[in-house]
């Protein structure tokens, strides 16, 4: 966030809630959504055009889990590790993810900020264990190898977009 310019739309986003701060949490979600997370010089933003203070905001967004602080990639991944999915071997699914997309040294997020891989604790999925959302789409009854073909293929559309 080097300019004022990048604070254009989440100044839209706050007038759109009539500068209102009992409308931080949605003001908060708007913001994610078109930056993918929150940074600290935006939540200062916030908290000034709300007239409330920083540290204020930065509770309400460290409080709740679907908040994030640190940029995400444009497609979140996030593996299953509930009972269910960890019987079948969720993890392998994971190491082989971690391995295709070359995380290392306890990164989770690809250096072009493409993927960032999660794993939580249940998807609510079990039926279809393993399984795994990107972007909150579910894909269940998986392999390694599915997986990965997963991951491939928008990989595949997102150069194919570039081009």
């Amino acid at each position: 966030m080097q300019n004022i310019l990048a604070f254009e739309k989440a100044g839209q986003i706050i007038e759109k809630y009539g500068y209102n701060k009992a409308k931080l949490i949605p003001i908060l979600q708007e913001i994610q959504n078109e930056y993918r997370y929150l940074p600290e010089e935006l939540m200062v933003y916030v908290a000034t055009m709300l007239g409330t203070t920083s540290s204020q905001v930065y509770g309400v967004a460290s409080f709740y889990s679907h908040f994030t602080l640190k940029l995400k990639g444009k497609y979140v991944i996030k593996v299953c590790d509930g009972t269910a999915c960890h019987v079948k071997k969720s993890m392998h699914i994971r190491d082989a993810l971690r391995s295709y997309l070359k995380l290392e040294d306890g990164r989770n997020t690809t250096p072009d900020f493409l993927f960032t891989l999660e794993t939580v604790a249940c998807l609510g999925t079990c039926g279809r264990a393993p399984a795994m959302t990107v972007n909150g789409e579910v894909y269940g009854l998986l392999t390694d190898e599915a997986a990965v073909a997963v991951i491939r293929g928008i990989q595949e559309k997102e150069m194919a977009n570039h081009e």
